[in-house]
């Protein structure tokens, strides 16, 4: 992988973490249509490196709910900041689980397996459907919430499947307010991604050196300046704006994955 097809790549990461149409789909279809030769350790390890980059940006975001989030944790009262500090811990579960015991399985979908991210492309475009058609509530997250949008998390790191679309889709549906969906969706996956970072680090899933250490570090910092650009943007948008019209770009794209499959 070149220079350029690195920091491509993490503006690309950086521009769809926060939209809901899947970072690591999008990844990959660049990768596919660069025909970069990652095997499957290296490119998880190239996109758990750019999501790290997008995580850093979504600290910087929300530095200050992150800040309530850990007082939440260590304070003996059962206030609203704690409830939120143990709803983000609680949805972390189903995701971490997959991420321990299905690793192997997982490094595999990481490998220019395009027809699949065609396939989840679509099936995240009916999700969007499905939540825009939800009424609109006022809704907190409470423990079953949090619980099922961990699930929803889980499922989505499947590549094609977009994380925040699922996740604020099934908050959606199950009644949540947009506005505090989107913001649980942002801050679930922070603690994920560093305990996955601190994971890979332990197990020398990290030594790079080289050209490779320089393609991982380039595409990093594209990837966090693009996703602090994005960040605030697209809160707003997924805020304000219909899933109806994301949902046919995930649609428009993951059709033309799988035809490019199919054809071929």
């Amino acid at each position: 992988m070149s220079l350029l097809e690195a920091i491509v790549l993490g503006i690309v990461q950086g521009l769809t973490e926060f939209l809901p149409v899947s970072s690591s789909g999008h990844l990959e279809l660049v990768k596919h249509l660069f025909g970069s030769k990652l095997v499957a350790e290296e490119s998880l390890l190239f996109t758990v490196a750019v999501h790290a980059a997008t995580a850093l940006s979504t600290i910087v975001v929300f530095r200050k709910d992150l800040v309530e989030i850990f007082r939440g944790l260590f304070q003996f009262q059962w206030n609203e900041s704690a409830r939120f500090s143990w709803f983000i811990v609680l949805s972390m579960i189903p995701a971490a689980f997959v991420g321990l015991f299905f690793e192997d399985f997982l490094d595999q979908l990481f490998s220019g397996q395009i027809l699949l991210v065609g396939l989840m492309l679509l099936l995240t475009a009916l999700l969007l459907i499905l939540a825009d058609r939800a009424k609109f509530t006022n809704k907190s997250v409470g423990w079953k919430e949090a619980l099922l949008v961990g699930v929803a998390q889980a499922i989505a790191i499947l590549p094609g499947i977009s994380r925040s679309g699922a996740t604020i889709s099934a908050s959606v549906l199950l009644g949540i307010d947009r506005t505090k969906a989107a913001r649980f969706s942002f801050l679930m996956v922070v603690p994920l991604i560093l305990g996955k970072i601190a994971k890979d680090i332990l197990s020398g899933g990290f030594n790079l050196e080289g050209d490779k250490l320089l393609v991982i570090l380039a595409a990093s910092l594209a990837a966090f300046i693009a996703g602090l650009l994005a960040c605030k943007w697209m809160i707003s948008l997924v805020r304000n704006s219909n899933l109806y019209y994301f949902a046919i770009y995930c649609f428009i794209v993951g059709t033309i994955a799988i035809a490019s499959q199919l054809i071929i």
